[in-house]
């Protein structure tokens, strides 16, 4: 009964660790690899390293993919991170400088129309 005490808690560790890591894994590994499988030409897509291009074509593990008009590259099945449905394409936001930045750029433009130069910008003679 004493060997049972002590190997019960190394046995519950590695059911928890079955529980919480492993099996989410290999559910996820499912998922991507079954993404993979399911990839047709005209399909959106963005690699791992997020990349986003069109589904020309699909060879046994290659797929090639359409980045801009004309211009098509070759992948690896493998390299598919997601398939991208048109909600979930990159918006074209404008660029918005940071407040700082914008500071910095009146405080030049007050200098530039003062005829001075700004601290940074000064000669020490």
């Amino acid at each position: 009964m004493d060997q049972l005490t002590s190997i019960l808690p190394l046995i519950l560790l590695v059911v928890v660790f079955y529980f919480l890591l492993i099996r989410p894994q290999r559910k996820r590994q499912q998922e991507a690899a079954q993404m993979q499988n399911s990839l047709t030409p005209g399909t959106r897509v963005m690699t791992t390293t997020g990349l986003f291009g069109t589904v020309v074509a699909v060879d046994n593990e290659d797929v090639i993919l359409e980045v801009a008009p004309g211009i098509e590259t070759r992948w690896v099945k493998a390299a598919i991170g997601r398939v991208v449905t048109p909600g979930d394409a990159p918006a074209d936001e404008p660029v918005v400088e940071d407040e700082a930045v914008e500071e910095k750029n009146e405080s030049e433009v007050a200098a530039d129309r003062n005829g001075e130069q700004d601290s940074s910008t000064k000669r020490l003679d």
